[in-house]
């Protein structure tokens, strides 16, 4: 698979939405094995064609639960284009043709300076939900949504992170202690095993920034503390999930193999007495 995003289900188990057509779904009960669950549309999404040239190809969702209804963030674009869309669908099972799409977000044209994919959802401290999302060009984004209808609400566009124009995308944010942590992906993705994808951090104690690595630079100014990189036969990985399990911090992603297979990658996310993530 490709941009896993992860729920734990009230009943138990997993949801795991991840791009494919008509946006892929599986399953797990024990996050070690999947299960096939088909897609978020088994019928189809016409209304992003105009998005992504007639392919049903829809990317990098992301899953949560709220209120007694799931909530899934998807993009709809195609490669190397920034004439892209974020969509919100609801349901209150997860499972496949249950979902009701919610229709559009926010979209970004040729002529602008950002990228509307890669949508990650955040409830903040003060239950204030935003979404961040962004790929390359201006960097990443965030808005501020309604929780009545996860939809956008306000004029508010902010800028979190940047490289000038370099390869940044796939945003995550994850509370952890008095910090929220921005994880992203630099470099290249989808490239089989000469992928160079990694996954990034930064921190704030305001959930919209501004945001520094570790050595304090600004991640509007291509800061990010490395967390994990290629190594061995682990091939770019990245576009990463982090959610808050029974046993640890979980950290979910894509990488390739030496064949260039995309594959799902877990681990245990850890942290260190300064308050760091590292892998376990």
């Amino acid at each position: 698979m490709h941009d896993p995003s992860f729920v734990k289900r009230p009943g138990g188990g997993y949801l795991v939405a991840h791009t494919g057509d008509n946006v892929a779904l599986k399953t797990s009960t024990d996050r070690t094995a999947f299960r096939n669950a088909g897609s978020v549309f088994p019928g189809g999404a016409p209304w992003t064609t105009e998005y992504t040239g007639g392919s049903r190809n829809l990317w990098a969702p992301h899953l949560s639960y709220h209120n007694g209804r799931y909530y899934l963030y998807y993009s709809a674009s195609s490669f190397g284009s920034n004439r892209s869309a974020i969509f919100l669908a609801t349901s209150s099972s997860g499972d496949s043709g249950s979902w009701t799409d919610q229709g559009l977000v926010i979209e970004s044209q040729s002529s602008s300076d950002f990228n509307a994919i890669d949508p990650h959802m955040v409830v903040d401290e003060q239950g204030r939900w935003w979404l961040a999302f962004g790929s390359f060009w201006s960097g990443i984004k965030m808005i501020a949504l309604d929780p009545a209808t996860g939809k956008r609400t306000g004029n508010q566009f902010l800028s979190v992170a940047g490289r000038g124009g370099g390869a940044i995308e796939a945003p995550t944010v994850f509370r952890h202690g008095g910090h929220y942590y921005l994880f992203v992906s630099f470099d290249l993705c989808c490239r089989g095993a000469e992928s160079t994808y990694r996954v990034m951090v930064g921190r704030s104690t305001d959930v919209t920034g501004p945001y520094t690595d570790r050595n304090g630079t600004p991640m509007t100014s291509g800061g990010g503390t490395e967390v994990l990189a290629g190594h061995g036969s682990i091939h770019g990985p990245g576009h990463q999930d982090v959610f808050a399990d029974d046993d640890n911090d979980i950290l979910a992603y894509h990488y390739y193999a030496d064949d260039g297979t995309a594959l799902l990658g877990i681990n245990w996310l850890l942290w260190d007495s300064d308050g760091w993530p590292y892998v376990g």
